[in-house]
């Protein structure tokens, strides 16, 4: 019987302002001022305000509670969060409790806290030596350090974005572990995702992949009345999971699942409730941390994923999400852009502005898929089309891209 591992990504961008055309002519356009102009901070604030009342405060008082239930058995909870720097700073700002409650969690010893890009970024796929990436990575890992306490040795990358030029790099910085999508053509043969492997690349590097199926049972399906598996209680999950072949268990999902796309109303917190003493009722049953996974199972069988076949969670698991369209093609190539000129001119004030505009979340808006993947891009999005998304959003990076080559050639 194996160990589960549950992970949560929690992540909020920083949303355009969608008058930034009538703003910027009656607003301070100063380079101080900028982040007020290209930024909305009335609905960053209300969003973040939600989100922290419907997920991440009862939440993470429900795991808080659930941790100490069990703090002095043997088999005791463990989780394990990826935090993004943007989350992190809005709830600074907005709401400061929820930074509190991450705190409290990782005084329990019981869960770890997870590297990445601290923007968010596509930065991982930018360019071959990754400078961006890997400033960004060590401002997410100091800040796991300064407000948590804690040096991240496993790494997630922005939407489990995943090659074996990245598992290098992620390995020459440090890591140990990183995590990835279980998609099937990935895998050995005979293999399934519920085992710890690792990167032919850089053999020392291990590797935890997605249950996509348990996971989005929880993500996606929980709520689906339309399921013939609904609804979805504690025990039933917990004999899938006893049940299933293999080490680990790799149940990775958004954390903003829980209470925010799944209301509190459609039992999902029970859920989490009585799942620990549901699972722990099989005798092998118990929960690792994915560093803990790593150490404790044996990595038999290697992984590669050639660089052009990137894989991720989203969409069609690849980098479709964000790269599908000309749209997207043309956002994301005027990012990449500005990386030089705005580094040339060494002004703090732009360089926070552009790595802002770099979150993944902007590309994402301007995605045009349609059926199920386009249903989840729509659900996400707060503007109406795609087209309005890159309106937005090319707007604003042309005029970040004028203001800095005019700096540049005074």
């Amino acid at each position: 019987m194996p160990s589960v591992v549950f992970y949560f990504q929690v992540h909020q961008p920083y949303r355009l302002n969608e008058n930034f055309r009538r703003d910027r002519f009656f607003q301070d356009s100063s380079i101080e001022n900028l982040e007020n102009l290209y930024f909305t901070e009335e609905l960053n604030r209300d969003v973040l305000q939600r989100v922290a009342k419907k997920c991440y405060l009862p939440a993470n008082k429900r795991w808080l509670d659930t941790i100490d239930k069990y703090k002095k058995e043997k088999r005791k909870v463990k989780i394990a969060f990826s935090v993004t720097g943007t989350v992190l700073e809005q709830a600074e700002r907005y709401q400061p409790d929820v930074v509190d409650s991450f705190k409290q969690l990782a005084e329990t010893n019981c869960v770890e806290f997870i590297a990445e890009t601290y923007y968010h970024s596509l930065s991982s796929i930018y360019s071959v030596d990754r400078s961006e990436f890997k400033e960004q990575v060590k401002m997410h890992t100091q800040l796991m350090k300064d407000l948590l306490g804690m040096k991240p040795v496993t790494f997630r990358n922005t939407e489990l974005i995943l090659n074996d030029s990245i598992m290098k790099t992620v390995a020459n910085m440090g890591f140990k572990t990183i995590m990835g999508e279980g998609i099937e053509k990935v895998l050995p043969k005979k293999k399934t995702s519920n085992y710890v492997f690792k990167s032919k690349a850089v053999p020392e590097l291990k590797i935890l992949l997605r249950n996509y199926k348990l996971s989005d049972d929880i993500a996606f399906r929980f709520g689906s009345g339309r399921w013939e598996e609904y609804p979805l209680y504690a025990d039933k999950y917990a004999s899938w999971i006893a049940a299933t072949p293999g080490d680990c268990i790799n149940i990775f999902m958004d954390y903003e699942s829980l209470g925010e796309h799944l209301w509190a109303e459609s039992g999902i917190f029970k859920f989490l409730e009585h799942l620990p003493a549901e699972l722990f009722k099989y005798k092998n049953v118990d929960f690792k941390t994915p560093s803990e996974a790593t150490k404790a199972f044996t990595a038999d069988d290697s992984i590669s994923i050639d660089d052009f076949s990137t894989i991720s969670w989203a969409d069609d698991r690849d980098v479709g999400a964000w790269l599908r369209n000309p749209l997207q093609s043309i956002s994301f190539d005027d990012q990449k852009f500005l990386e030089k000129p705005i580094k040339d001119l060494k002004n703090p004030t732009l360089l926070k502005i552009w790595r802002m505009l770099t979150t993944s979340d902007h590309l994402y808006y301007i995605s045009q898929a349609d059926a199920g993947p386009g249903e989840v891009h729509s659900y996400f999005s707060h503007y109406d089309t795609p087209i309005e998304a890159f309106a937005n959003y090319n707007e604003i990076i042309s005029d970040l891209t004028a203001r800095t080559l005019m700096l540049l050639n005074k």
